[in-house]
């Protein structure tokens, strides 16, 4: 008998990337529904209970989220909709309906003042709307019920789907001559093809440690390192001057340091 498993905000990067790995995998025991916004807001708590009531589930990735961090400062009711409140809703339905939660979240619960790697033992204290946002979140899910994984992953990007810093450097290479970028926040950069590998796990293995989870690439460095980094992959290293940005002004505070020590 297969393994049954909904992931939610298919459309998303995290999302098109998990199909892309693993939509084929019935055979391997794990049958995969996809559902995008538009198929299944889990901001809509009615259609919510009716999905779950007229589907069977085993388990249920939450790639659903608000990760404008920038809007968020500006309108966060419109984050803490969905980042919180949707996901209240979310672990309610698959407490009732016995679905394990495995539910996407971020370094940014973290404030950044410390000087070593965050671990899962770490208090949170998000500075800005996003992540106070995705740590509502996660106080909804444990108080809700326990069988559930929260992932915190880092500096999320896909070299194929969605919009990210990675894909944002290379596009820029066509359209500029000089980038300046930011060498102050230090973070780990994560494909989200590792990450999916991360969760299929979890998954195949039916892990019962249930929790709070850090999940990351584990390299960490700067934006400015990375943005070498990217280019250094694609050979186009001499076709763009970096540079390093000595003020760079945004809406939102990010954390000055956001590494995340990789759950054993």
């Amino acid at each position: 008998m297969s393994i049954k498993v909904l992931v939610t905000g298919a459309n998303g990067q995290l999302g098109k990337t998990i199909k892309e790995l693993y939509s084929d995998k019935k055979n391997n025991g794990l049958d995969f529904v996809f559902v995008s916004k538009a198929e299944l807001d889990i901001t809509k708590e009615r259609e919510l209970k009716l999905f779950f009531i007229n589907n069977t589930f085993d388990y249920c990735i939450n790639c659903a989220a608000y990760t404008n961090v920038e809007q968020a400062e500006k309108t966060p009711e419109i984050a803490f909709k969905v980042n919180a409140e949707g996901v209240k809703s979310l672990a309610q339905v698959c407490k009732e309906r016995k679905v394990v939660l495995i539910h996407i979240s971020t370094d940014y619960v973290f404030d950044g003042e410390k000087e070593d790697p965050y671990k899962i033992s770490d208090t949170p204290n998000p500075i800005n709307e996003y992540g106070k946002s995705k740590l509502q979140g996660e106080k909804y899910i444990q108080e809700i019920f326990k069988k559930y994984f929260i992932i915190r992953t880092s500096w999320l990007y896909s070299k194929e789907y969605g919009h990210n810093f990675y894909k944002t450097i290379l596009s820029k290479v066509n359209t500029e001559t000089e980038l300046l970028i930011r060498d102050d926040q230090r973070g780990c950069p994560t494909d989200t093809i590792n990450l999916s590998k991360y969760i299929y796990q979890l998954i195949k293995m039916q892990s019962v440690k249930y929790g709070i989870k850090h999940c990351c690439d584990g390299k960490d460095m700067t934006w400015f390192a990375f943005a070498k980094q990217i280019l250094k992959e694609n050979n186009l290293e001499n076709q763009i001057r970096l540079g390093r940005a000595k003020k760079y002004f945004t809406f939102a505070q990010r954390p000055k340091q956001s590494i995340l020590l990789n759950s054993k």
